[in-house]
């Protein structure tokens, strides 16, 4: 072995004890022994930060058994997930399904074979090293990707604010004239914006993650017949550029009412008609936005004139911080925008998809008009909307 691995044995038979240590002793593991539970804990608890590779432990002990043992290491976060074998005499189902929920990976049925022991033991560690090997790479790829993020798309704007800011202090000494100054305070606010939307962004999506969207969404969530301005909305919150095209709106006639959560829709639609904006570079191209109703679902639909998303790539753009090629594209934005679509669209109980080619991409989203979570949380969409005509008449009375 390239590095010697250690394994915590806790058996209360003395001679089965010292056995197992010398099977191990011999295969160049480093083995700690404890005869129960309440002596496990204690080895643990000796250096709670550096848990063996793996606990071996025997069911029926005195003082403490070892169910009650494996409750306490999994109560631990140092030591959630150290793999756990059982050992027991008995070879009843029920013991199985209760170490299973309790958190246990392996169950040898004593007698064991030394070659079965070992093997379990191998492939446990060999299984922990890989998971731990991946979080790693992932953890590693993270902070790549949010070194990236930091250093374009926070220095940039912020670029803006100090350069334009340091500029405008010429004003003072008569060096820059008034039409100067207003050029360079659109600078200092069109960094300050973007540096805000990045922040809100990150904001959104960690809501999103903890949950804490999810309870907005059914407090705030209620009848909507406002699509056109909510649209409207979400487009002027769009971060438009210099030459931006051109956004045009097409919605239904008759659109029915349909419950959902004004801001995170607002906040969803500005995402892709955000993304629309930025990917269609050609000045005469349109980005589409059109709303309509099918089947019991909002349906709104945008469509860019970009250079298209390819196929593979279809269900990796919803990911947090994921942009195509990053390096070779160097397109704007934290790769947030269409993570923060994907979670609202969820958290409405709708769906999401794309389809594009070389001529560009149509990104739609649909919005069941009635919660689905609680289809009966109104007796009616109709119902809700007398409902408030009636308070606005009460009221005006």
């Amino acid at each position: 072995m390239s590095e010697r691995k250690t394994v915590l044995v806790v058996e209360d038979e003395i001679h089965l004890l010292y056995g197992i240590r010398d099977i191990l002793e011999y295969e160049e593991y480093d083995v700690l022994i404890a005869q129960n539970g309440l002596e496990g804990l204690e080895v643990l608890q000796s250096d709670p930060f550096n848990p063996p590779d793996i606990i071996v432990s025997d069911v029926m002990m005195p003082h403490m058994d070892g169910f009650t043992f494996l409750e306490h290491v999994r109560k631990e976060d140092n030591w959630i997930t150290v793999p756990f074998i059982f050992l027991t005499a008995k070879d009843q189902q029920s013991d199985r399904f209760r170490g299973g929920d309790l958190g246990a990976d392996v169950y040898l049925t004593k007698p064991f074979a030394a070659e079965e022991l070992l093997h379990a033991v191998k492939n446990q560690i060999k299984r922990q090293s890989n998971i731990k090997r991946v979080q790693k790479e992932q953890e590693s790829n993270l902070k790549r990707e949010i070194l990236k993020l930091f250093n374009h798309e926070f220095r940039t704007p912020m670029s803006l604010v100090v350069g334009y800011s340091e500029m405008l202090k010429g004003y003072e000494k008569r060096l820059i004239d008034e039409e100067d100054v207003m050029d360079f305070l659109k600078g200092v606010n069109s960094g300050a914006n973007r540096l805000r939307r990045l922040v809100e962004n990150f904001i959104l999506l960690l809501e999103i993650q903890e949950g804490d969207a999810l309870n907005s969404y059914k407090l705030r969530r209620r009848p909507i017949a406002e699509i056109d301005a909510i649209v409207r909305d979400a487009v002027r919150g769009a971060n438009h550029f210099e030459e931006a095209p051109n956004v045009h709106i097409e919605i239904e006639k008759d659109m029915p009412l349909f419950v959902a959560d004004v801001q995170h829709l607002t906040a969803c639609l500005r995402e892709l008609i955000d993304n629309a904006i930025k990917f269609s570079d050609d000045e005469a191209a349109r980005v589409e936005v059109k709303v309509t109703h099918e089947d019991k679902m909002i349906v709104f639909r945008v469509k860019d004139w970009g250079r298209g998303i390819p196929a593979h790539e279809y269900d990796n753009i919803w990911k947090e911080l994921y942009q195509i090629d990053r390096e070779h594209f160097e397109d704007q934005g934290s790769g947030c925008g269409l993570a923060i679509v994907d979670g609202m669209v969820k958290i409405h109980g709708g769906t999401r998809e794309v389809t594009s080619s070389d001529k560009g991409s149509i990104f739609t989203i649909r919005i069941p008009i009635t919660p689905p979570d609680n289809p009966n949380l109104f007796d009616s969409i109709e119902g809700i909307a007398s409902a408030m005509a009636t308070t606005d008449v009460a009221s005006s009375e």
